[in-house]
């Protein structure tokens, strides 16, 4: 009897680390629909504890997409990209929490794939609240990449697992210099596991 109690515990024990290492999964709610992202925080902890802080606290309740970058409307850039950004905007003062570290794709092993979830920054270290979505594979995101002086990339996090006919709707609308002419809004970012 002793024997199956112990093997009891194992089993409970091994399921609840087992879930507890189940990667989490958002929702991103659009006035188009939703876009579903799973988060890797085994990869990139800093990066998605930064992401479900602003989540858990409300902090998103008024978050957009407000940025468009494709091939025909970034002229001047000799390093083009494929990507959909948003969060409180460029228009906010003051994020609620400071920036957090940069954590690097060489260091998280998360590449600019098509889908992938990263943060937008200046400055390595400056990222707070506003993300981007790529579409296709952006390799000049990555730590290395030459989209941005530094070299160091973008700090990845995540992917898109249901949606990306609304990231690329959302990508296909009116812009005026990479910024949307009608903001989309986001109803709600919540985590749904």
């Amino acid at each position: 009897m002793k024997k199956y109690a112990s093997l009891l515990v194992f089993i409970v024990l091994l399921s609840f680390m087992s879930l507890k290492s189940q990667n989490v999964k958002v929702e991103i709610k659009t006035e188009l629909g939703s876009i579903i992202t799973e988060l890797y925080s085994d990869k990139a902890p800093i990066t998605c504890a930064n992401f479900i802080k602003y989540i858990e606290n409300n902090k998103f309740e008024a978050a957009n997409f407000y940025r468009v970058v494709r091939m025909d409307n970034q002229p001047n850039n000799d390093i083009k990209i494929e990507v959909i950004q948003g969060g409180l905007g460029f228009d906010v003062e003051e994020s609620p929490y400071p920036p957090i570290s940069h954590e690097t794709t060489e260091q998280t092993g998360i590449l600019h794939l098509n889908g992938t979830l990263s943060m937008a920054r200046a400055e390595p270290g400056t990222a707070s609240s506003e993300i981007f979505i790529c579409i296709g594979d952006q390799p000049e995101l990555d730590f290395g990449g030459k989209r941005n002086p530094d070299g160091l990339g973008f700090a990845a996090f995540g992917k898109v697992i249901e949606g990306m006919d609304i990231v690329k709707k959302i990508q296909n609308l009116p812009d005026e210099e990479q910024m949307l002419k009608e903001i989309i809004k986001i109803s709600s970012i919540k985590i749904i596991e």
